[in-house]
């Protein structure tokens, strides 16, 4: 039986919702805006996927991450003397971004995605290095879903309201809303008190102690199993997500403006997929949720593949459906992955574990998000989505070595 639950503090809760929604405002822009206005310049798919290579900053956190374990203002606080500058660097971007339009400005734009892209990765070290502080054993399921719902609440903003109401706003003031926001958000943090570390992880952290540390996890039992079960859980679901909405303008030509409504329905399953997720990994151990996650997320990405296929019909309401439930299953598997990572986490190394890990899943996810374009281009439509399908189902495998390898990390 799984320990009792603990409800995270109202605080912690405020404190990780609105900087992870900080995070999604343009990760929402960049996976959504964007890739729709470079779809509607109309360049190749191949290049409208490469888009994605803007988010690549993402993928080389650790880098950052011992330094944000190892240095930090006490009196400002650890994590919060790096949350803030990089918070403001976020929204200067953000701003930058409103003065290049798609059409007659695209390399500047593209520059400033990259800095917002820049920028939100390297918050996110010491916000996921916080959480790692905040959250006990038993908050796990409930902090991961807050953290995870934030996230998407940002990504719906950035990717699918705003952009539905792109015709309204214009370009600029959409970006300065993003912005604005952002700031909002600096502001908010600013005035919350960081609690002090508890004793035993209390004092400088040496580069040595660091290392050792390091050595311990991946020589671990399991480890390599470990890294590679993160790295392909999202193989076949982002070669299918990258590319539906392109599908639905370039193929069943439905305009813009509904396309970001189709994937704002998304975005809605997606959120109460998040909670659901959070429910689920308190209910059961964290690595059985992510199995039953897994499992029904296949279910849904064959419903996706039939309607590119032709073999249900590509009405609004189907359309609805089907984006709503693949989303709803996502959202649900990504809490519980998010979940069970932290709880491998060695609590001395927080920031620089975990960005690890999801370093790793970044990655994992980097590689169908650039190659679904060519893909295309060279396979077809169908061809993709059937082989992100077997590849999503294929990941079910990993849970045989897996949980035979399962190890406690260090306190």
């Amino acid at each position: 039986m799984p320990e009792a639950t603990q409800r995270p503090a109202v605080w912690k809760i405020s404190v990780l919702s609105v900087l992870y929604f900080a995070q999604g405002l343009p990760f929402g822009f960049q996976s959504k805006g964007l890739k729709l206005a470079l779809t509607e310049l109309g360049l190749p798919m191949a290049a409208v996927t490469l888009s994605s290579a803007l988010s690549l900053p993402w993928s080389f956190k650790p880098l950052l991450a011992p330094f944000v374990d190892r240095h930090g203002s006490e009196r400002l606080g650890r994590r919060k003397s790096w949350i803030l500058p990089l918070q403001l660097g976020l929204a200067v971007s953000c701003a930058a971004a409103a003065f290049a339009t798609p059409s007659a400005h695209l390399t500047a734009l593209l520059v400033a995605v990259f800095f917002m892209n820049l920028f939100a990765a390297a918050q996110d070290v010491p916000v996921d290095g916080l959480a790692v502080d905040l959250l006990g054993a038993q908050e796990l399921g409930a902090g991961n879903a807050v953290q995870v719902v934030g996230y998407k609440v940002g990504m719906l903003v950035g990717g699918s309201i705003l952009v539905s109401q792109l015709p309204v706003l214009g370009w600029q003031l959409m970006c300065l809303t993003m912005a604005g926001l952002c700031l909002a958000v600096t502001g908010a943090v600013a005035l919350v008190r960081e609690p002090p570390r508890p004793a035993e992880r209390s004092g400088a952290l040496t580069w040595r102690e660091l290392g050792q540390r390091l050595k311990v996890l991946v020589t671990n039992q399991g480890a390599g199993w470990l890294l590679l079960f993160v790295a392909t859980y999202k193989l076949g679901e982002t070669l299918v997500d990258v590319l539906f909405e392109p599908w639905l303008l370039r193929v069943q030509r439905i305009e813009l403006s509904v396309v970001a409504i189709y994937g704002g329905w998304g975005m809605v399953g997606s959120l109460v997929g998040s909670a659901a997720g959070g429910l689920l990994a308190t209910r059961l151990p964290p690595l059985r949720a992510v199995g039953w996650a897994a499992a029904v997320r296949s279910l849904s990405l064959i419903a996706m593949w039939a309607m590119v296929a032709g073999l249900v019909p590509t009405d609004s309401t189907t359309i609805i459906a089907v984006t709503t439930v693949e989303h709803f299953f996502v959202g649900l598997l990504t809490t519980t992955m998010f979940a069970y990572m932290m709880s491998q986490v060695d609590k001395r190394i927080g920031a620089t574990h975990f960005t690890l890990l999801a370093a790793v899943e970044v990655a994992g996810k980097s590689v169908p998000s650039l190659a679904a374009g060519a893909f295309v281009d060279a396979f077809g439509w169908a061809p993709v989505f059937l082989a992100g399908l077997v590849l999503s189902a294929a990941f079910l495998l990993l849970f045989i070595p897996l949980r035979a390898s399962v190890h406690q990390p260090a306190g």
